[in-house]
């Protein structure tokens, strides 16, 4: 009896579980490749593989039965979404951020650097005239906060945004140290 418990609950279970674990980090692997992280690549790639096989070894162990197949793509299903969860909390890499503002954007501008931002101005011709375009280079984890920024000053303004793979040189806002627990990271100065 403890032979087919193991192997109708226990191991599905542990396949499903190892299929998160493995594709949440090959998602991560993937973000570190796109930033030309070097060092957290490979070692994700590594992680990612190992439990890979120890749950294809236990499916190819068990080829006739069909629980583990659905345990299996569930797992992946889930671990995709996982993956981005992660992501998304990591708020990893940096962002470039475009704006185009039909009114004077000094206000703004004087709230973005008072915060620490740095970004650049330029004077340009949109379709009903003259523009400001402003242009930043922000740390991911930071949008939310430019964005609230933006909206609250310039509610219409026109706002792109594109992953940055490297920089050199500029202002980023300044660093702050982050304590992290279970619920997330916490911010203070």
């Amino acid at each position: 009896m403890d032979i087919e418990i193991f192997s109708l609950i226990t191991l599905p279970i542990l396949i499903f579980l190892a299929r998160v674990g493995d594709v949440s980090i090959g998602t991560m692997r993937i973000i570190f490749i796109s930033q030309g992280n070097r060092k957290l690549a490979p070692l994700a790639g590594f992680f990612e593989v190992t439990i890979w096989l120890i749950a294809m070894g236990q499916i190819f162990n068990n080829l006739t039965n069909p629980i583990y197949y659905i345990a299996y793509a569930g797992g992946f299903a889930t671990g995709n979404y996982v993956g981005l969860i992660i992501e998304q909390k990591l708020s990893l890499g940096l962002l470039s951020v475009y704006l185009i503002l039909k009114e004077n954007p000094g206000p703004l501008i004087k709230e973005l650097k008072s915060q620490g931002y740095g970004l650049t101005t330029l004077t340009a011709e949109g379709m009903k005239g003259n523009v400001k375009l402003v242009v930043m280079v922000i740390k991911r984890k930071d949008l939310n906060e430019v964005y609230e920024m933006i909206k609250k000053l310039h509610p219409d303004a026109f706002m792109s945004v594109q992953s940055v793979q490297s920089v050199k040189g500029g202002v980023l806002a300044p660093k702050e140290k982050t304590r992290w627990s279970l619920l997330g990271r916490k911010k203070f100065k």
